[in-house]
């Protein structure tokens, strides 16, 4: 949760700063006492144009005073955002355009675009992350009773099952020959007689290989793969598939009706997680504007 977390809160910043214009700069707001002048406005809007956002001046201001924000309650907490993590994740912003650093600066420099304004907005995003990470992210409390409900609710007749399988696989690297492959693999389906014999009936082909899975429940598998498996029995072997080693089959050695809803719990413990957070994160910024002297000239 925590990495989908910074993802979300990072993703949105990484991205290219706009040039500060030459003239002399006008304070338009201040918050708690620090300036944003209509330089920085003027920056951001000229980079939400790059970005396709049209919420102009108004939307620009309104980011920069958030950001302000963000920086005054980094430093009241004791976070600090150091060169390094700036320089990070300033290199990060040209690995995602597929550039080298040195290239992003020479860009950036060419279109006459500040460095400064993108380092600045990228250490305004880390700061923000640190206050998520310890003064939000502990609020964040995901009700176990309503997983639970929410899970028995996702529990059908096909991944209501945990099985212990073997993967009987005809070799095939990348497909090649995997029609011959297939019809092997179909003899050998007719052939089975359950997973003690498997390996014993592998030996009497070219190629072919039986592998312990373990166990697993439905819901770890392909849902084609899972539907298939509710309608055997133990002993029971799928239909022949082609993948990328090879023809794979699977087998089922043990089958028994799942009392653990782990596996489903933990994908929506992620998803309600997330949520929470972006919820208590846009929460505690708002209470911050709500509490700051915000001044416009």
């Amino acid at each position: 949760m925590k990495r989908a977390a910074g993802a979300v809160l990072l993703g949105a910043v990484l991205c290219l700063a706009a040039a500060a214009p030459s003239q002399a700069a006008a304070v338009k707001v201040t918050v708690n006492g620090q300036p944003i002048t209509d330089v920085q406005i003027a920056q951001r809007v000229k980079l939400f144009s790059l970005e396709g956002n049209k919420t102009g001046r108004t939307g620009a201001t309104k980011q920069l005073i958030d950001e302000a924000l963000q920086m005054q309650e980094a430093k009241r907490l004791g976070i600090n955002v150091s060169n390094a993590q700036v320089d990070s994740a300033y290199q990060q912003v040209a690995r995602n355009i597929k550039i080298s650093k040195d290239k992003l600066t020479q860009m950036l420099q060419g279109q006459g675009v500040s460095i400064e304004s993108l380092q600045d907005r990228l250490r305004a995003a880390i700061a923000w992350n640190g206050i998520t990470e310890s003064a939000i992210m502990p609020q964040v409390q995901v009700s176990e009773l309503e997983l639970d409900q929410q899970a028995a609710a996702k529990m059908n007749a096909y991944n209501g099952f945990d099985y212990i399988l073997k993967e009987v696989i005809f070799v095939a690297p990348g497909g090649r020959g995997a029609s011959g492959r297939t019809s092997q693999a179909n003899r050998y389906r007719q052939q089975f007689k359950g997973c003690d014999t498997a390996v014993d009936l592998s030996l009497n082909y070219t190629d072919a290989a039986v592998i312990d899975l373990g166990r697993r429940n439905a819901t770890q598998l392909p849902e084609a793969v899972a539907k298939e498996l509710a309608g055997l029995n133990v002993g029971g072997i799928t239909r022949p598939r082609v993948m990328n080693s090879g023809v794979s089959m699977l087998a089922v050695c043990e089958k028994a009706e799942a009392e653990d809803l782990t596996f489903i719990k933990s994908d929506l413990r992620a998803n309600a997680g997330n949520a929470a957070l972006e919820t208590k994160a846009n929460n505690y910024l708002e209470d911050l504007r709500s509490r700051a002297k915000i001044i416009y000239n």
